[in-house]
């Protein structure tokens, strides 16, 4: 494992963020790690951007991440992960949900959704995996499942073992939705 781990959360309200940042926050945490999970967020309920920071290590004496520090951003949406690609480091990684959540400028007709968003952030130079999440998590049995899917596909991309994930879901996740998202989980991880 690495000595510390720099990652944000982005997305827009409602698309399960803080039960993302509460899942890697479990997952680290019993791995021995000292962890930081702050919130940041504009107005979340009404579809506003979200961004949570995760930090783990030895010892994290701030739970935000400038930019160019963060090793994975993890982004629920793709305008929200182009908002916020310049805090990636040069050697990190983007998970993106391919789906595209229209922000109230793009709604109101003042402004269009920017076209071909993932390709411009691959040509930045940052390395970039791009998953229907919303498709496997609809697949799963909700599409509020969607934030475990991509989870799933961070697991996939992190030296960690299963049992750990697992407990993590137990943990975090209602009883009553657990085998859906132990199923978002499997989908994700498997991409």
């Amino acid at each position: 494992m690495k000595k510390s781990y720099h990652v944000m959360i982005v997305g827009v309200g409602g698309q399960g963020s803080l039960l993302a940042s509460r899942l890697l926050g479990n997952v680290f945490m019993q791995l021995g790690y000292d962890v930081k999970v702050s919130e940041v967020h504009g107005m979340s309920q009404r579809g506003g951007s979200v961004v949570t920071y995760v930090k783990a290590g030895e010892q994290v004496f701030s739970p935000t991440v400038e930019p160019g520090e963060a090793d994975l951003i993890l982004s629920f949406e793709q305008l929200e992960g182009a908002r916020w690609i310049s805090y990636l480091k040069k050697d990190g990684t983007m998970i993106v949900n391919t789906q595209k959540i229209d922000p109230m400028p793009v709604i109101t007709g003042a402004a269009v959704y920017p076209d071909n968003l993932i390709e411009k952030c691959k040509a930045l130079g940052a390395k970039v995996i791009d998953v229907d999440a919303l498709s496997l998590a609809e697949e799963a049995g909700s599409a509020k499942a969607t934030n475990v899917v991509l989870m799933g596909v961070l697991a996939s991309h992190m030296d960690v073992a299963e049992e750990i994930w697992q407990k993590a879901l137990e943990e975090c996740v209602p009883p009553k939705f657990l085998e859906m998202n132990r199923k978002a989980f499997a989908l994700g991880k498997a991409q």
